[in-house]
């Protein structure tokens, strides 16, 4: 037998051993999510109610409008890591805004304070070639130490009409799963059907090829921070109405891994160049199904908080192997 007849029985014979880990791994969320809930159904029978069920999507709403934008920054290789404090800090802005702009004018100004900060952090990290996780870093800071000198106390008191969107609800859905269902539908529609959703995954796989073949790089990189800003701004809102209240020490700690976890546990590698947004969303789902049963069984917040922690590094070893067998 020649060394290329034993090469291409021996590429044929594993073959199937790729398949079989490439199912895998592709089945593991979805079972990991249905296991998860029958576990905590198990546990305390009220977790798949449709109230419980319902109050899940209110908890993650947040979280799941970031994570979409984040993914597909990610995609393209990219990172943002000051979401939380960009969380906190228009958290803040809107609470101080309330009495001079009205309520329209704050979620407008707000909004364009995720922008601007969204718009800066791209500029630097496409047009100054500065590292994404220097510069988001250093902006988790900055943003967090901002928002206490604007506000050392908590603010609450908001107005009746903006709270509303924090318990309101619309067809028997709460308001605040509804902008999460818009986010996540227009995140997948983007990625589908936009020219520049398949430029976003070209950055990610090889950005000096996607800038020879004509891709505006810098531009499409700017433009994606500035959504994971006006992101970060709208799940701000969304936080601040549902709690009726904006703790400038406390309010969006933490998010940054949330995020992270969420994104990697729904395949999207850290070095980008691909990603499914419904997977990322099963992600956010089984983070929020792990909090929601982990109080309902009366589980201490250090518990949780660990157990939280083990998720990522799950997540972070899936990210490795999936690396290794590309």
């Amino acid at each position: 037998m020649t060394a290329t007849t034993m090469t291409q029985t021996s590429a044929t014979s594993s073959r199937p051993q790729r398949n079989m880990a490439d199912m895998l791994t592709t089945a593991a969320l979805p079972v990991a999510v249905l296991l998860l809930a029958l576990f905590f159904y198990i546990e305390a029978p009220v977790f798949l109610t449709p109230r419980n069920l319902i109050s899940i999507t209110v908890q993650v709403a947040a979280l799941m409008t970031i994570a979409i934008p984040f993914s597909i920054l990610l995609m393209a290789g990219k990172v943002d890591l000051g979401v939380g404090s960009l969380l906190g800090l228009c958290g803040v802005v809107a609470g101080l805004s309330f009495p001079v702009m009205g309520v329209v004018g704050t979620v407008l100004f707000t909004l364009g304070v995720g922008l601007v900060v969204g718009l800066v952090n791209g500029l630097l990290v496409s047009w100054l070639s500065m590292s994404p996780i220097i510069v988001t870093l250093g902006g988790l800071t900055l943003m967090r130490g901002l928002a206490q000198y604007l506000s050392p106390a908590p603010l609450f008191g908001f107005p009746e009409s903006f709270s509303y969107l924090g318990y309101g609800t619309l067809l028997g859905l709460p308001i605040l799963t509804w902008i999460m269902l818009a986010v996540l539908v227009a995140g997948i529609a983007f990625m589908r059907f936009s020219p520049v959703g398949r430029h976003t995954i070209a950055i990610g796989v090889n950005e000096r090829a996607a800038h020879l073949v004509g891709i505006r790089v810098r531009l499409t990189v700017m433009l994606l921070y500035a959504a994971v800003g006006v992101a970060a701004a709208l799940a701000g809102l969304m936080t601040v109405a549902r709690i009726n209240s904006a703790p400038s020490g406390t309010l969006g700690v933490g998010m940054e891994l949330s995020v992270l976890t969420a994104v990697l546990l729904g395949g999207v590698p850290f070095t980008g160049g691909k990603g499914s947004l419904p997977r990322v969303a099963l992600g956010v789902l089984l983070l929020g199904m792990l909090s929601n049963g982990l109080i309902l069984m009366n589980v201490p917040t250090e518990a949780s908080l660990m157990l939280t922690g083990l998720v990522l590094v799950v997540a972070a070893a899936l990210d490795v192997l999936r690396a290794r067998r590309s």
